[in-house]
C-alpha cells in the first residue's frame, strides 16, 4: 500500500515523497485514513520511532482551512526539543502548503514573541503544557475554534507532572473536537485522561499494549559498581560501528561520563537540562547528522531525538521509573531496523530485571562483558576491514611506489603485516593485557526464609529499628512501586529532605516503610489523600504488635539508613 491509497492529497503526497516516505507504517496505515474519514476519538498505542507524528500530522493538514487564521489544531507534547521536531515535520509535510502556518510555543525561549506569532494567525500550534497554558492565561492563544487536538506522548506528559496543566487546557478547548491520543505506554493516569475527555474513542494498537519493540534485543551486564565506566568502555570497544544513546539518571553523572569519555578518545557529546538551548541544539544536530557517535542524555533531554539507525541504546543507569525503559529502548529498532537495549547493573540492582521483563514482555538476557581478547579481537576484524575498502587511486600513488618498496625491502610479507597491524591496533594490544573479566557473579547463598510468626511474637524487634514506625500505603509492585519511587513520595510530598527512613518493605498491592518517629505525623499527614502512581494514597500507621504486618509480608525489601 502507498499514501495515495490512504487518502492523501496531491500536495501532501509530493511533499513526503521528497522526505523519502514511500509506504506508509503500520500505525499510519491504521491512523490515518480512520481520522480523514470519522470524527471520532482515537487513542493510538505505538513505541517511539513507528511515524505517529505522521499518523496524526498528515491527516490533520489535509483537514485544515488554510483560508482561515484561526487556531484550528493543537499539538502537545512533553518537551521542548519534542515541540521543535514535531513543528519541523509539520512544516516539511507541508511544504506546498504556503498559506498554512505553524507555531511552535515552548519554555525556555522569549515568550514575546511566541506571542506575536500565535496573535499574528496561524492554523497550527504544537506546544508544551506549562507555555501555552501561560499562553492562554495571558489571553495571547485561543484555543476555542480547534478541530484536532493531540496529546502526544501523553504518557511522558503525566510522568513529568503535567497532569495540572493538562486538565486546565482540555477543559478551555471545545467540546466538538476531535481528540487523539498518542502513548507507548497506557498506565492508568493516562487511561483516566482518555475516559475523562475522550468520547468514546477508537483504540489503534501496534504491538502488545505497554510492551517493547520486537526489534530490539534486551541484554544486561551484572557487574559491581565500581567497574560500570569500565564495563561502558569495553561495550563501546566491542562494538566499534557503535552509534547509540548512553542513558543517565542525573545531569550531573551525564556531564562527568560525557568527560570522561572525551578525555578517554570516545566521540561522545553530552546532552541535558544544563545546557542552552542553542548548546542542545547543536548537539542534537550533530548527532543526527552523524558527526557524534555516543550520546550521554538525561531521559528528558533526549525527548525530541528523532534518529531512525541507532544501534544502540546503553542504560547505564537503570530509570526509576520502569515504563522510562521503554520509551529509552524503543529508540533503536526503528524503520524496520533490528537494535540492542543494553543495560548496566552492579550486583544490588538484579531484583529490577524481573520487572523490567513485565514491562516489555520480554525476556532480557544476562550477557558476559566482554573479555580483553574479544575487543582486540572485533577491533583487529574492524581494521582489515577499513584497509580493504579503502578506495585505492592507482594514479596518485604509482609515483611513490618505487620510494615505498624501497624504505619496505627489508621486510617480508609476514613482517610487513605485523607492523601495519601494530600501528594501529598496539593501543588496544597494550590496554587489555592482563585485562580481568568484569562481569560478577551472585554469591548463591542459602537464604533462610523470615519466620513470620516469630517476628510478629516478637513484636518486630527482630527486624525493626529502635526510634522508627512503620507506615503502611496502598501501592506495591503491581503499581510498579520500588524503594526509589517511596523515598521520591516522600521527597514530593513532604518537601522535607531531613526525614530518615529505615527499612521499605514492598508486597504486591501495598508498601510498608519506617519513618524516624519525630516525622511520623508529618509524612502521614502529607501522604493521606496523595495522588501518587495514578491512585489515591492511603495510608495507616502499624502497631507495635505487627498485627497489621500479617498478611502483607514483604516481597522486596532495602535498607534506606540514610537521609531522604
Amino acid at each position: 500500500m502507498n499514501f495515495s491509497a490512504l487518502g492523501l492529497t496531491d500536495h501532501i503526497i509530493k511533499a513526503i515523497g521528497e522526505l523519502g516516505f514511500d509506504t506508509p507504517t503500520p500505525i499510519q496505515e491504521k491512523v490515518i485514513p480512520q481520522i480523514l474519514t470519522d470524527p471520532r476519538d482515537i487513542v493510538g498505542l505505538a513505541q517511539t520511532g513507528t511515524g505517529k507524528t505522521a499518523a496524526y500530522g498528515l491527516p490533520i493538514l489535509e483537514r485544515t482551512d488554510i483560508s482561515s487564521k484561526k487556531v484550528q489544531a493543537l499539538i502537545l507534547c512533553p518537551t521542548r526539543e519534542l515541540c521543535l521536531q514535531i513543528a519541523h515535520d509539520m512544516e516539511s509535510f507541508s511544504r506546498f502548503l504556503p498559506k498554512l502556518s505553524v507555531t511552535a510555543v515552548y519554555g525556555g525561549a522569549g515568550i514575546i514573541e511566541q506571542m506575536r506569532s500565535v496573535r499574528k494567525g496561524t492554523q497550527i500550534i504544537v506546544a508544551t503544557p506549562g507555555r501555552l497554558l501561560d499562553l492562554i492565561n495571558r489571553k495571547a492563544a485561543d484555543i476555542s475554534s480547534i478541530r484536532h487536538l493531540v496529546l502526544d506522548e501523553a504518557d511522558i506528559m503525566l510522568n513529568m507532572g503535567f497532569k495540572e496543566e493538562l486538565d486546565a487546557i482540555l477543559a478551555a478547548a471545545p467540546k466538538e473536537r476531535q481528540t487523539l491520543l498518542f502513548s507507548a505506554t497506557m498506565p492508568s493516569e493516562v487511561a483516566k485522561i482518555a475516559a475523562k475527555y475522550m468520547n468514546n474513542p477508537i483504540e489503534i494498537s501496534i504491538g502488545q499494549k505497554n510492551s517493547g519493540t520486537a526489534n530490539v534485543e534486551h541484554q544486561y551486564f551484572m557487574v559491581h559498581a565500581k567497574d560500570k565506566y569500565e564495563t561502558l568502555k569495553r561495550v563501546v570497544d566491542y562494538y566499534p560501528e557503535i552509534y547509540g544513546i548512553i542513558f543517565c539518571r542525573t545531569r550531573i553523572s551525564t556531564q562527568e561520563i560525557a568527560d570522561k569519555m572525551i578525555k578517554d578518545g570516545y566521540n561522545a557529546e553530552a546532552l541535558h537540562g544544563d545546557l542552552s538551548q542553542s548548546q542542545r541544539e547543536f548537539v542534537m544536530r550533530k548527532f543526527r547528522e552523524g558527526n557524534v557517535q555516543l550520546l550521554i542524555a538525561t531521559d528528558i533531554a533526549a525527548r525530541g531525538l528523532d534518529v531512525n539507525n541507532l544501534t544502540h541504546v546503553i542504560h547505564y543507569d537503570l530509570p526509576d521509573d520502569l515504563e522510562i525503559y521503554t520509551h529509552r529502548s524503543g529508540r533503536t529498532g526503528r524503520a524496520g531496523k533490528t537494535g540492542i537495549s543494553l543495560a548496566i547493573i552492579h550486583m544490588k540492582e538484579k531484583y529490577k530485571i524481573g520487572s523490567l521483563e513485565k514491562t516489555v514482555k520480554r525476556k532480557i538476557t544476562a550477557t558476559k562483558v566482554p573479555l580483553g581478547k574479544d575487543i582486540c579481537e572485533q577491533q583487529l576484524i574492524r581494521l582489515i576491514d577499513r584497509v580493504k575498502a579503502v578506495k585505492v587511486d592507482s594514479d596518485q600513488i604509482t609515483p611513490y611506489l618505487a620510494i615505498i618498496e624501497e624504505k619496505l625491502a627489508d621486510l617480508d610479507r609476514d613482517a610487513l603485516l605485523k607492523h601495519f597491524v601494530s600501528m594501529e591496533f598496539n593501543r588496544f594490544l597494550n590496554y587489555y593485557k592482563n585485562a580481568p573479566d568484569l562481569t560478577a557473579v551472585p554469591r548463591e547463598a542459602p537464604k533462610k526464609k523470615p519466620d513470620h510468626q516469630a517476628f510478629v511474637k516478637a513484636g518486630g524487634k527482630e527486624f525493626s529499628k529502635t526510634g522508627f514506625t512503620y507506615l503502611v500505603v496502598n501501592i506495591g509492585i503491581n503499581d510498579h512501586v520500588l524503594p526509589p519511587q517511596i523515598i521520591g513520595l516522600i521527597n514530593q510530598s513532604t518537601r522535607n529532605r531531613f526525614i530518615k527512613l529505615g527499612n521499605i518493605d514492598i508486597s504486591p498491592n501495598s508498601s510498608r516503610f519506617q519513618i524516624e518517629n519525630n516525622f511520623v505525623d508529618e509524612v502521614f499527614k502529607a501522604i493521606s489523600g496523595y495522588k501518587f502512581c495514578g491512585k489515591k494514597l492511603r495510608v495507616e500507621r502499624e502497631d507495635s504488635s505487627g498485627e497489621n504486618r500479617k498478611k502483607r509480608w514483604k516481597k522486596s525489601t532495602r535498607n534506606c539508613d540514610n537521609f531522604v
